[in-house]
């Protein structure tokens, strides 16, 4: 009896002892997926907390008190008058994306939609028997504008490696809608210049003091994508699945602030550009021509008081211009080529200035948390000077005056309001329109 008794007690002890094991076991695996769900979640926190996401916007509606047929400037006394237009336009709509590995090292991505981005379609056409057509819905474009990875060693040394923006000029540097007072961006260095210029190349950059400094190897512009309407501006693009490099060319930018409130920049460019296609020219006549482009630009901003004041000057050189245009003239006429098929000038220049004044600034309850800007912009461009001997477009030489108002309800978002008239020498038509638009750029995370 007293054995049965004592095997019972063995029996009830073991079984007390496994269940507690249990309970203890199974605590410790509650207490370890507790802890992998919040090293876990933890890890998600950490790689969310990396990630910038921003981008800016533009959706504008003007109406053109003149023609917009591509005759205007051929025979303009057959337009003088005629009805006007409007149009509605989103010319950049960009995501932004940014994200911080550590170590100095980071990456940069802008994904742009212009004039809408692009849309196309296959339908069915019953009127013409149930055959199959593609059809272009909406004109625009998409584009890669910015990938790149960087490394900082120092504030003073920064290596950047992609798809990277080339700050030449005042536009490309400060593009965004929030930085200039138009409804469109200002349009001299717009015409003339790529803008924005992007480009896949290797920057060097770095602040020390007062001073911002930034160097890039960049591959060369095409020379036959430029025009006698727009000189190098379509240089950068490229209609193929990569971009031609036969030329590499170089481009720097120096920003100072001693002055409070006050920036001064130059910066500039220099690259050849001919035969830096797939189609190359090697006909004797052209033996030695380069095509070599060079920049310089001066730009500046002050802010301070309510007052903001923008202004640049951009000068162009092209060598070999007078030879660039008689190929380009004659090079590849069948409707699928993409070449441009005008003369291209020796140089091009643009000029500009704007002014605006916060009223709000002078008003207690209103500074500080909005902002309703009255400016004023005058600027001249040509993008066609010619060299000697050669054919002269003066309808290329222009001056644009623009009036207008700038209101934030917040930092992040513009409503602007503008007049502007642009003046042709008098054998042409001058150009005045009215303009509205709405515009943000911030950073959303």
């Amino acid at each position: 009896m007293k054995v049965r008794i004592m095997v019972m007690a063995v029996m009830v002890i073991a079984s007390m002892t496994t269940a507690g094991a249990n309970t203890a076991g199974s605590t410790r695996d509650q207490a370890s997926e507790v802890a992998d769900s919040t090293k876990a979640e933890s890890g998600w926190q950490k790689a969310f907390s990396r990630l910038t996401v921003g981008g800016y916007g533009e959706a504008v509606g003007t109406y053109n008190f003149y023609s917009d047929n591509v005759y205007r400037y051929q025979f303009p006394d057959s337009y003088r008058d005629s009805k006007g237009h409007a149009r509605f336009d989103l010319p950049h709509v960009v995501l932004m994306l940014g994200y911080d590995f550590g170590k100095g090292w980071t990456m940069g991505a802008e994904i742009e939609f212009e004039h809408g981005g692009v849309e196309a379609a296959v339908e069915m056409e019953n009127e013409e028997a149930g055959e199959f057509e593609r059809e272009i819905e909406r004109g625009g474009e998409v584009a890669l504008e910015q990938f790149w990875i960087q490394k900082e060693f120092m504030p003073q040394l920064n290596l950047r490696m992609g798809h990277i923006v080339v700050p030449v000029g005042a536009t490309n540097n400060k593009h965004l809608p929030t930085e200039f007072f138009t409804a469109y961006r200002p349009e001299g260095e717009n015409t003339i210049f790529p803008c924005t210029w992007h480009e896949t190349g290797i920057s060097l950059w770095g602040r020390a003091g007062d001073w911002r400094y930034e160097v890039q190897l960049l591959p060369g512009l095409n020379s036959v994508f430029f025009s006698s309407s727009e000189w190098i501006h379509g240089g950068s693009a490229s209609p193929y699945e990569f971009k031609p490099a036969n030329h590499l060319a170089g481009a720097f930018r120096v920003d100072n602030y001693s002055v409070k409130g006050l920036r001064l920049s130059l910066s500039g460019y220099v690259g050849n550009s001919f035969n830096n296609d797939i189609v190359t020219e090697e006909r004797s006549r052209y033996a030695g021509v380069k095509g070599t482009v060079m920049i310089g630009a001066f730009d500046f901003e002050y802010q301070g008081h309510g007052l903001v004041v923008r202004g640049n000057y951009d000068y162009g050189y092209l060598k070999d211009a007078q030879l660039i245009g008689a190929w380009n003239s004659s090079s590849m006429n069948s409707t699928e080529s993409p070449y441009r098929h005008t003369l291209v000038g020796e140089a091009a220049m643009a000029g500009g200035v704007e002014a605006g004044y916060d009223i709000f600034s002078a008003v207690q309850k209103l500074s500080g948390k909005q902002k309703f800007y009255v400016f004023g912009r005058y600027e001249y461009y040509d993008s066609y000077i010619p060299a000697a001997a050669t054919t002269d477009y003066p309808w290329t030489d222009k001056h644009r005056i623009a009036v207008g108002v700038n209101y934030y309800p917040i930092d992040e978002i513009v409503i602007k309001a503008e007049y502007s008239h642009r003046f042709l020498k008098s054998s042409y038509i001058d150009e005045p329109s009215v303009s509205i638009g709405i515009a943000y750029a911030g950073f959303f995370k």
